[in-house]
């Protein structure tokens, strides 16, 4: 129920690989922490010039241009390249346009105001650009986190509505249903039990 950096630092503490995120505050710290790259979303860089549209259409259309061209090069690797083919691709065509880009955000920001929509954009996406670029470095990577977020937003939505149609804590509800899974499995029980509107019944029935 939290995004702090301890919970960060809980939920990641033995794992050591790639972590795609947001330019959120939490995920900062493991910059540092030996074990973990940390990688950006180009997504996410994106909706903050969407979001400064109407305050300054030509810089915002100019920068999502450098973006789109990044998306051109990457739709061009899906088919039929190898991860390392992939690799090469981007670090000969993605990385320039990188570079490229740093320069007009240098330039661009000379031209805005800082605590405009179109400064906090540019200010965002510079602070940033070494974590944006990584991908670059490995054909593994996607250049956004775009499918995971898709993957895991319907749940999100599942899970919260079928709590509330159930009126349980969700706290008590996942700690109990999270020690039975295994057993359930183990005994092939039928998992349906465990959805929030049967446990509350069943658990209604025991404390009775």
């Amino acid at each position: 129920g939290s995004r702090s950096g301890m919970v960060a630092r809980e939920l990641l503490e033995c794992y050591r690989s790639i972590v795609q995120c947001d330019g959120y505050a939490a995920y900062e710290q493991f910059e540092q922490m030996k074990g973990i790259t940390l990688v950006g979303c180009w997504a996410h860089g994106r909706r903050k010039y969407v979001d400064a549209l109407e305050e300054n259409r030509t810089l915002v259309t100019q920068a999502i241009h450098y973006i789109g061209r990044l998306y051109k090069v990457e739709s061009d690797a899906v088919n039929g390249l190898t991860a390392e083919e992939r690799k090469e691709k981007r670090i000969r065509e993605s990385y320039p346009l990188i570079l490229e880009f740093e320069k007009w955000l240098q330039d661009a920001y000379l031209r805005v105001l800082p605590k405009s929509r179109m400064g906090k954009a540019i200010e965002y996406t510079y602070a940033l650009l070494p974590r944006l670029s990584r991908y670059v470095n490995d054909g593994r990577i996607e250049i956004d986190d775009n499918r995971i977020e898709n993957a895991i937003s319907p749940f999100g939505v599942l899970s919260d509505s079928l709590l509330q149609a159930a009126e349980v804590d969700p706290r008590i509800w996942l700690e109990d249903v999270l020690s039975k899974i295994p057993y359930n499995e183990r005994d092939k029980k039928d998992m349906t039990e465990l959805l929030p509107r049967n446990w509350a019944k069943s658990n209604q029935t025991c404390s009775e």
